[in-house]
């Protein structure tokens, strides 16, 4: 039996689940927020062209009209300055097998719950590697905050007079990361950089120092906590957008049972 072959037969038995990893996309969905004078990305919009009506009797279908980093969605280097150069750093260039591979899913969420503005660090990296092993080349690095937890968009935003509050990573321990050649790294909030990244130096540093070596983001995801710290596979392909710097798209992770 061939690995192929025994994926379908385990997956068809029940052995392995598939985890959506994905928030619901619509005109609630929250969006980045901008200061004046960057331009802002729109809210999500939905209009209907027809629906078994005059404008098509047998048929449903809707346009919609939204920016790429939106809802659950995937950064590609050309997203920021540093991946500008890179190669095959587009959505319609990057090769299909690098938007697949293992998760390792790095658990936070209790030091989150008690500050929200909490960074990774080298140190939790190392600490998570000694417990569950080398992080992997090639792996999909899963912060699990249970930020996504958060229903309320306000509460998802957290925006204050200091501006936004939200946790991430500190500039080190992305530099990390990228030395151990991972496709990209995961978060449940709005961005791949903590709420106050754009006071830090240089700043939205995992924004930099990840695209700047060619490496992808995912933001908004969901269920981390239904994710082992090891053994699951996530695939997470963007719409294959001409030129896109970005995609909503659907992450599901594979976990045996």
């Amino acid at each position: 039996m061939s690995s192929l072959d025994a994926f379908v037969k385990d997956l068809a038995a029940g052995r392995i689940q598939v985890v959506d990893l994905t928030q619901p996309l619509g005109p609630d969905t929250p969006v980045i927020a901008l200061p004046e004078p960057f331009t802002a990305s729109p809210g999500v919009t939905i209009e209907t062209l027809s629906r078994y009506d005059d404008g098509g009797p047998a048929w449903y279908w809707n346009s919609l009209h939204l920016g790429e980093h939106t809802g659950t969605h995937f950064d590609a280097p050309v997203h920021w300055i540093t991946g500008k150069d890179q190669p095959q750093n587009r959505c319609d260039t990057i090769p299909a097998e690098r938007f697949v591979g293992p998760a390792c899913v790095i658990d936070v969420s209790a030091d989150v719950k008690d500050d929200a503005d909490f960074l990774l660090t080298p140190e939790r990296i190392l600490n998570w590697e000694g417990e569950h092993g080398r992080i992997p080349a090639g792996a999909w690095v899963l912060l699990r905050t249970d930020w996504s937890k958060r229903t309320d968009p306000s509460d998802f935003l957290n925006v204050d007079e200091t501006g936004p509050h939200s946790p991430g990573f500190r500039k080190d321990a992305s530099e990390l990361l990228v030395e151990r050649d991972i496709l990209g790294v995961g978060v449940e909030t709005i961005g791949t950089d903590a709420g106050q990244a754009g006071t830090f130096y240089p700043p939205f540093p995992n924004h930099t120092i990840m695209h700047g070596a060619g490496k992808f983001g995912l933001a908004s995801l969901t269920n981390l906590d239904r994710l082992p710290p090891t053994g699951a596979l996530v695939v997470a392909a963007p719409l294959k957008i001409v030129d896109g710097s970005g995609s909503p798209l659907r992450v599901l992770a594979f976990v045996e049972r």
